[in-house]
């Protein structure tokens, strides 16, 4: 029997200010610490909407939201990571993110992410624009029609929904949040507490 190593679920929104601080530093961490990183984008607009809000917490109340600007400013300082304020927030993700569905089972996925993340929150463009998402693609050494076809796709469209009503299930509710071994953690403080759970947990048969 073959024992897979500990792993986690990173459940990321891609308009997430926080989900960009964890996916930046997420890698190594993992990698270092031998623990196997799932990605899992899924959509936050959804799951706001059923609480009744029709947008983010953080443009709903201006104080909350004035605070994170300023701790995401912060903690991408203490980690290393540049940081520029969108000209709007929450940006628009869904593309981005039923691309990151189509490729999840390529080993540049993460990459791609990351470029998203660059792109919105180091240089301060729109994630919206097919010509951003062109960019990331080709970024990561692909030839960027073919996935921005196939994330038009209704089994990608379809796959996104299901991620989103499975982070339902779990009773995610904010991003970034990780799931181990049916543990929610969330916020990107919460990312080495999830490691170290991780690698406490019973390994996977």
């Amino acid at each position: 029997m073959t024992i897979q190593r500990p792993r986690i679920e990173l459940w990321f929104e891609f308009a997430s200010t926080y989900s960009y601080l964890t996916v930046m530093r997420a890698g190594p961490l993992l990698e270092q610490a031998g623990v196997e990183l799932l990605w899992r984008p899924f959509l936050l607009g959804p799951i706001f909407q059923d609480k009744g809000m029709p947008t983010s917490p953080f443009v709903i109340d201006p104080v909350k939201g004035a605070y994170m600007w300023r701790d995401v400013a912060r903690r991408a300082e203490r980690y290393g990571l540049a940081f520029r304020r969108p000209p709007s927030f929450p940006a628009n993700g869904l593309s981005a993110a039923r691309i990151m569905t189509a490729a999840l089972n390529e080993p540049w996925c993460g990459n791609f992410a990351r470029a998203v993340f660059r792109a919105q929150f180091q240089r301060g463009e729109d994630i919206s624009d097919p010509g951003v998402l062109e960019t990331a693609i080709t970024d990561c050494g692909q030839t960027a029609t073919p996935w921005l076809e196939k994330a038009t796709t209704a089994p990608v469209k379809a796959r996104l929904r299901e991620l989103t009503n499975k982070a339902r299930e779990h009773g995610i509710f904010g991003a970034p949040s990780f799931v181990v071994s049916g543990e929610l953690f969330w916020g990107d403080d919460r990312l080495e507490d999830a490691i170290e759970h991780a690698t406490r947990a019973k390994p996977y048969p």
